[in-house]
């Protein structure tokens, strides 16, 4: 029987601590489902990215770290907005798996409580790595490309990404 898992992160920017939490997981699965959550929100101050762009950072940086792609999905996994729902309606989404891989509080509890064995991620340096401080330096004109994998930081300049989420930052506030 083949062990998949599944994670699931916003990956707004995908960063080095998704790069590492991935290549953890797959040391105890022989496949992964890596769900883009709230795959239906971009062009905001927290979510400036969007599903597609999202999916490509993760592919590039994947093939950058020399991950084999053939076990990895990646997923993009609209919100539902009723807890009840969510586990189902990802279901809907994904190839079937075995195992949910979570830090987070409020889907650990969803999973578990729809039978799933759920496992922690052993967090990479948490107080450095998180897409809010990427998003942070970027806005503020910071050291940021160290965060995040060549491949993603190439990316993002390359659709004029710090760019955007600096406007995005301003028309927040107005």
């Amino acid at each position: 029987m083949v062990t998949r898992g599944l994670y699931v992160g916003r990956f707004q920017p995908f960063h080095l601590g998704h790069l590492n939490a991935i290549k953890e997981v797959l040391q105890e699965v022989d496949e992964l489902v890596i769900v883009i959550g709230s795959a239906q929100y971009s062009h905001n101050a927290t979510n400036p990215f969007t599903a597609g762009e999202r999916l490509v950072m993760i592919r590039r940086a994947l093939q950058e770290a020399e991950v084999d792609l053939s076990r990895v999905w990646i997923v993009p996994v609209p919100d539902v907005h009723l807890h009840m729902l969510w586990v189902s309606a990802l279901e809907g989404y994904t190839p079937r798996f075995n195992v949910v891989y979570s830090n987070e509080p409020l889907t650990r509890r969803l999973f578990m409580e729809a039978g799933y064995k759920v496992k922690s991620i052993q967090f990479f340096e948490r107080n450095v790595y998180t897409s809010t401080t990427v998003r942070e330096r970027m806005r503020r004109d910071e050291s940021w490309t160290t965060l995040v994998p060549k491949s993603v930081a190439d990316f993002i300049n390359d659709i004029d990404g710090v760019n955007r989420l600096r406007d995005l930052n301003r028309t927040d506030k107005i």
